[in-house]
C-alpha cells in the first residue's frame, strides 16, 4: 500500500476556492466513507479547516486520482482547482502531515488548535471503518511527533489562534477595545477563544449570537456577555462596533442590503466585520460600503506574519524533531516491510533441515523415538544458531533504512526448493516424531 495526500491550504487557494471544497464536521464520517468506494483506495481520511482541506489516502496500484474526483464531488472545473492542489507521497506526505498537526504549517505558527482538529479528522474516519492498520500506525507516529514538539519547544508557550488574530486586528484599527461593543455570531471553539481575548483587551461589552440558544447563554454567563436571539441577529446587529463572525453556515448571513441598514441605523459610524469563518459568513461586497470595514481570513495573514516571526527559532526546532520523527516513522516501515523476508529466510532454513533429514532418512531407520526426538531437536537448535546473526542483521539493516543490505542477505539465503535428495533415501519409519517432537512420520517417501 502507497501513501498519498492531496489538497489545498491558505498558502496555495484564496478563500474562496476553500469555502467550495469546505466540508462541516458533522459530514466529515460521510464524505471520508464515500472515498472508500474510488478505486484502489483502502484506507483514507479528510481534513477540512478553515485555512486547508486534505485528502490521505492509504492505497494500491495507480494513482487514484483525488484530483478528479474533487473535481467531480465538489463541482469545480479542473482548470480552476488543478492549479491550487499539491500532492506530497509517502516519506513527503508523512512530513506534510507531521508539520500540519505540530502547527508548522498553519496560518498562526504554533496554534493548538489544529491538532484537536485533525484527531477530530481521525475519529470521524474510524468510526466510518475508515482506518486501517496503515492509518492508524502513521497517524499515532503524527500525535506522538506533534506532542513532542510541543512538549520540547516553546512554540505554543503563549496562547494564539485564529481568534487571537483577529482580535489583535481589531485592537489595531481601532486602538484601544476599550468602550468598544463586540458582536460574535457563532459559540463554538473558535468564538470561545475570540471572547477570552476580547476580555483580556479590555472590550466594553459583548454580545453573543448563536443558532442554538442555550449554547449563547453558556458563553454569555462564561464571559459576562449578553444574549443577542439569533433571529433578531439583522435588527441588532447595529448596536456592535465590531462583528466577529464565526459560523457554520453555507450561506452568507449578512449581505450588502444588511451592511446599508446597520450604517443607516448608527449614523455612518464605522463598523468593522471580521469574518474568520470557512464558508464565509459576509458576501464580500459589502466591503465596498463606505464606513464598512471587512476582513476576512485570508486578511489576517499579514498580522499572522508577525507572529511567525517572533517563532522562527523555535519553529527551526520544531523542524529538527520533526525531521527526527519521519525518520523514525520510515525505520518503523522499513522494520515491518522486512518481516516477510524474516519469514521467507526461516522457511528456506526449515526446508533445509528437512531435505537434509530426507536424504539421510535410511541411516536414521534403527533410531529409537527418543533418538529422532534428540536428532530433531539438535538439527532445529543449529538452524536457529545459524541463523540468529542473519536475522539481527537483516533487522539492523531494515530499521537503518540499508536496502543494499536487505537485499545482499535476501540474495544470500534465496533458496530454489531443497537439498536434492539422493538415490539411497528410503521409507521412514512410523516412530519418527514431527516438528513439534511427538512421534508421527518424519521422513516422507522420496
Amino acid at each position: 500500500m502507497k501513501i498519498l495526500l492531496t489538497g489545498l491550504n491558505h498558502k496555495t487557494a484564496p478563500v474562496e476556492l476553500r469555502e467550495r471544497l469546505a466540508i462541516a464536521p458533522e459530514n466529515l464520517g460521510t464524505e471520508t466513507q464515500a472515498l472508500l468506494g474510488h478505486p484502489g483506495i483502502g484506507e483514507a481520511m479528510i481534513l477540512s479547516t478553515c485555512n486547508r482541506v486534505e485528502v490521505l489516502i492509504y492505497h494500491e496500484g495507480d494513482d487514484p486520482g483525488i484530483a478528479d474526483y474533487l473535481n467531480r464531488r465538489f463541482f469545480v472545473d479542473a482548470q480552476t482547482l488543478q492549479p491550487h492542489l499539491y500532492e506530497y507521497r509517502e516519506a513527503e506526505a508523512v512530513r506534510h502531515l507531521f508539520r500540519v498537526a505540530a502547527s508548522l504549517d498553519s496560518m498562526v505558527v504554533g496554534e493548538p488548535q489544529i491538532l484537536g482538529q485533525v484527531k477530530e479528522s481521525y475519529a470521524a474516519a474510524k468510526q466510518v471503518g475508515a482506518i486501517g492498520p496503515g492509518l492508524e500506525r502513521l497517524l499515532q507516529s503524527t500525535f506522538a511527533a506533534a506532542k513532542k514538539v510541543r512538549t520540547e519547544t516553546q512554540i505554543g508557550a503563549s496562547s494564539v489562534s485564529i481568534a487571537s488574530v483577529a482580535v489583535d486586528l481589531a485592537r489595531k484599527i481601532f486602538g484601544s477595545l476599550e468602550g468598544k461593543r463586540v458582536l460574535l455570531v457563532g459559540a463554538g471553539k473558535m468564538s470561545e477563544l475570540a471572547a477570552r481575548h476580547l476580555m483580556q483587551q479590555g472590550a466594553g461589552s459583548i454580545l453573543i449570537a448563536n443558532r442554538t440558544q442555550e449554547r449563547a447563554v453558556q458563553m454569555a454567563q462564561k464571559f459576562n456577555g449578553h444574549v443577542v436571539r439569533f433571529d433578531e441577529l439583522h435588527t441588532r446587529a447595529d448596536e456592535a462596533d465590531i462583528l466577529i463572525t464565526s459560523t457554520g453556515s453555507t450561506e452568507f448571513l449578512f449581505r450588502t442590503p444588511h451592511a446599508q441598514r446597520f450604517l443607516h441605523k448608527r449614523r455612518n459610524r464605522p463598523m468593522f466585520f471580521i469574518d474568520i469563518a470557512v464558508p464565509r459568513d459576509v458576501d464580500p461586497e459589502v466591503n465596498r460600503l463606505e464606513g464598512i470595514f471587512l476582513y476576512d481570513i485570508d486578511d489576517l495573514q499579514s498580522v499572522a506574519a508577525t507572529n511567525l516571526a517572533d517563532r522562527s527559532n523555535e519553529a527551526r526546532r520544531a523542524e529538527e524533531i520533526l525531521e527526527q520523527e519521519v525518520m523514525r516513522y520510515r525505520r518503523q516501515m522499513d522494520a515491518l516491510d522486512v518481516v516477510p523476508a524474516l519469514v521467507d529466510l526461516q522457511a528456506a532454513a526449515e526446508e533445509m533441515r528437512q531435505a537434509e533429514l530426507r536424504r539421510h532418512q535410511g541411516r536414521l531407520r534403527s533410531l529409537t523415538t527418543v533418538q529422532l526426538a534428540a536428532v530433531e531437536a539438535m538439527t532445529r537448535s543449529l538452524m536457529n544458531k545459524f541463523l540468529h546473526q542473519p536475522l539481527q542483521t537483516l533487522k539492523t539493516a531494515a530499521r537503518e533504512g540499508d536496502a543494499a543490505a536487505v537485499e545482499a542477505i535476501r540474495a544470500a539465503f534465496q533458496h530454489s526448493g531443497g537439498t536434492e535428495e539422493t538415490e539411497h533415501s528410503t521409507e521412514a519409519p512410523s516412530n519418527a516424531v514431527s516438528d513439534s517432537g511427538k512421534p508421527e512420520s518424519l521422513i516422507s517417501k522420496h
